[in-house]
This record gives structure tokens, sequence and C-alpha cells, in this order.
């Protein structure tokens, strides 16, 4: 398994996979107030690295971004909301 790359121009986090990619992807809301918020709305993996924990790799990675960034957090995204509970 290789590194999460953060591809902030395409507003994902990305783990390549082979040939393939598993991807968190979020958008930014800046419009709260000077406030600014993330929502990570689709984690995917390729169908067959699934259960190899790609996708919490991912969310870890992208959680733990957001939080150094000072955003508030949401996650419209069911994998993602699994993490924000804990």
């Amino acid at each position: 398994m290789t590194n999460v790359q953060h591809q902030p121009d395409q507003k994902r986090f990305v783990l390549a996979c082979e040939n393939q990619q598993a991807v968190l992807e979020y958008a930014l809301d800046t419009s709260a107030g000077g406030a600014q918020s993330i929502d990570f709305y689709s984690t995917y993996v390729p169908p067959e690295f699934r259960g190899k924990g790609f996708a919490e790799k991912l969310v870890r990675q992208g959680l733990a971004w957001a939080r150094d960034q000072g955003y508030e957090i949401r996650a419209t995204c069911w994998y993602v909301q699994k993490f924000l509970r804990k």
C-alpha cells in the first residue's frame, strides 16, 4: 500500500491501488461568516481492494488534515460519519 496523496486542487485524498485509485472527496465552505467548514462527502475504493484498510487510511489522513487546518468538520458520507462518532 502506498501513501495517501492530498490533491487540494481537486479537493480529494487519493491512495493508488495498482493501476486504480481509492478516493476520499471533500467540499469546502467558507461562506459561514468567516468560519471555514469541510464536508467529506464521498469515499470510494475499487471492489477488489475493499476490506484492506484503504478507506480507513484515507479517512484518518483526511480528518487529521482538516483538524490541522482548523476546519469545522461535517460528513455526508456514511463511512466518514463512523469516524466522527468515536
